[in-house]
C-alpha cells in the first residue's frame, strides 16, 4: 500500500512538471508548454488507429468527446454573451463530423448556430448527427454567403474543414468554404488543425488561415507549435487518453484542471 502511493504520488509530480509548477493547471492559469510532446501527421493517424483497434473506441463515441471539448473551448473564448452567433463550416471527414457535434453543443450553451456542409459524408453516422443538428434547431445552410454577408449574419466561424489526414492542394468543391474562413475577418476556431496548413510545418507560404483559437485533440500536432500559432489561444481537448497510448506515443501533456475536459495551453 506504502510503494503504491509513493508510486502514484511521483507519477503525479512528473506529469505536474509539465507546467513548470504543480499549481499551475489546478489554478485555472495558462500552462507552459516548453516541454510538450506534438506528433507528426503519421503519428496522430496511428494513435488514432490504436483508439479503434486496441483501445474499442468507437468513430462516434470519440466524435462525441472531441464536438463536446470543442464546443467547450470555443464557449470559454468567445461566449455566447458577446458573440452570439456562429457558423460552423464542415468538411466531409471525421474533422467535420466533430464539428457536427459541436455545432449541437453550441446551440444549447446559448448560441444561434447555423452549419455549411458542403460535401456530405454518405454514411449512416453523419446522416444521423446532421438530424440531430437540425432537431436541436441548428440552421443548416445550402448556399454559402459573400463575405459581407457572413459578417453581418455571425459573430465567430467553427473551422471543422479538415483535419490532420489533409494534403494540400484544396479541392474545387471545397475552395469556397476555404477562401470564406480566411476572408470573412471573423475569429477562427478551428478544430484540431488549421484548414489548408501542413499538420507539421504549419501555415502555407501565401493565404494562409490565421485562427483566433486552436482546439488541439487529444495531442498537439506539430503545425499547433508557438511558432506557427503565434498569438492564437490554443486549448487541448481530449481527456479520454489509455495510459498505454500515452505511454507509447511518448506523450507529455499538462493535467485537466479538476473535472474539466479542455485545458488552456500557452502560445
Amino acid at each position: 500500500m506504502l510503494i503504491s502511493r509513493i508510486v502514484g504520488s511521483v507519477l503525479l509530480l512528473r506529469v505536474a512538471s509539465v507546467c513548470g509548477e504543480s499549481t499551475m493547471a489546478t489554478s485555472g492559469k495558462v500552462c507552459n508548454t516548453r516541454r510538450m510532446r506534438y506528433l507528426s501527421q503519421s503519428e496522430a493517424a496511428d494513435l488514432d488507429k490504436d483508439l479503434f483497434e486496441e483501445y474499442k473506441f468507437s468513430v462516434d463515441q470519440l466524435m462525441e468527446l472531441a464536438g463536446l471539448s470543442v464546443a467547450s473551448a470555443v464557449a470559454r473564448v468567445f461566449p455566447p454573451t458577446t458573440h452570439q452567433s456562429a457558423l460552423v463550416v464542415c468538411g466531409p471527414g471525421n474533422n467535420g463530423g466533430d464539428g457536427l457535434v459541436a455545432a449541437r453543443h453550441l446551440t444549447l450553451f446559448g448560441y444561434n448556430v447555423s452549419v455549411y456542409y458542403p460535401k456530405r459524408t454518405p454514411k449512416p453516422l453523419y446522416d444521423n448527427l446532421l438530424h440531430q443538428c437540425v432537431q436541436f434547431g441548428v440552421d443548416v445552410i445550402t448556399t454559402l454567403p459573400k463575405a459581407p454577408e457572413i459578417r453581418n449574419d455571425y459573430n465567430l466561424l467553427v473551422d471543422a474543414l479538415f483535419g490532420f489526414s489533409f494534403k494540400p492542394p484544396v479541392r474545387d468543391e471545397l475552395k469556397p468554404a476555404m477562401d470564406i474562413l480566411i476572408d470573412a475577418n471573423l475569429p477562427v476556431c478551428s478544430v484540431d488543425i488549421p484548414s489548408g496548413w501542413n499538420v507539421e510545418t504549419g501555415p502555407p507560404n501565401v493565404r494562409a488561415l490565421k485562427p483566433a483559437l486552436l482546439i488541439s485533440l487529444s495531442a498537439p500536432k506539430k503545425c499547433a507549435k508557438p511558432e506557427y500559432l503565434e498569438n492564437a489561444k490554443h486549448f487541448l481537448g481530449g481527456r479520454f487518453l489509455p495510459p498505454g497510448i500515452i505511454e507509447k506515443y511518448k506523450l507529455i501533456l499538462p493535467p485537466y484542471p479538476a473535472q474539466d475536459q479542455i485545458l488552456q495551453l500557452s502560445c
